[in-house]
């Protein structure tokens, strides 16, 4: 049974997601994920031969899908309408905090998974290795973002205390210092 402590978006981050133009953002993840990738090279080896596999995202409190291609020559993730599904090999949903709770080490993945929390339909294996993918990688999301978009870098570090105690999200890892890291 779900974990009912674990937060949805609030509304307001929910209603600002809504009318997002989908391509930018396809354009921004994908140039994210091909960061985590270059920065992270042993998320791709950890995915191993299910690093072909198209993993949909789906984050329940979203208004959008997401579809992670990690393993082909040019990786990407693209935001798709929930009403048009796009192929895929592994679906993984969940409320975003699950997702980046588990991303940051703040919940343990396992569990997450037991409890259905977060929920493997399709290549089960392929959701695991996923899993063991970014647990080993130890990815910090305010990190990674703050490299992106590096101006932004030192006011996104400022402005993530107050996110995380208004969203209840954990926008970091939890056991590493959340600095800018070239």
């Amino acid at each position: 049974m779900p974990d009912p402590a674990l937060p949805p978006l609030p509304r307001p981050l929910i209603w600002a997601a809504r009318p997002l133009p989908l391509m930018p953002l396809t354009l921004l993840l994908t140039r994210l994920t091909r960061q985590l990738l270059h920065r992270h090279p042993r998320l791709q080896r950890r995915l191993g031969t299910y690093a072909d596999h198209r993993f949909l995202l789906d984050l329940t409190d979203l208004p959008f899908l997401l579809l992670l291609e990690p393993g082909t020559s040019t990786p990407r993730v693209s935001a798709h309408p929930r009403q048009r599904v796009p192929d895929h090999d592994t679906r993984i949903a969940g409320l975003t905090s699950a997702f980046l709770g588990m991303m940051h080490g703040s919940l343990d993945g396992d569990a997450l998974f037991f409890s259905r929390d977060l929920v493997i339909e399709g290549d089960t294996g392929a959701g695991l290795a996923l899993r063991n993918a970014i647990d080993d990688a130890e990815l910090d999301l305010t990190v990674e973002l703050g490299v992106l978009l590096r101006p932004l870098g030192p006011l996104l570090n400022r402005l993530r205390p107050s996110a995380e105690r208004l969203t209840g999200l954990a926008l970091h890892r939890m056991d590493q210092p959340t600095e800018l890291q070239p």
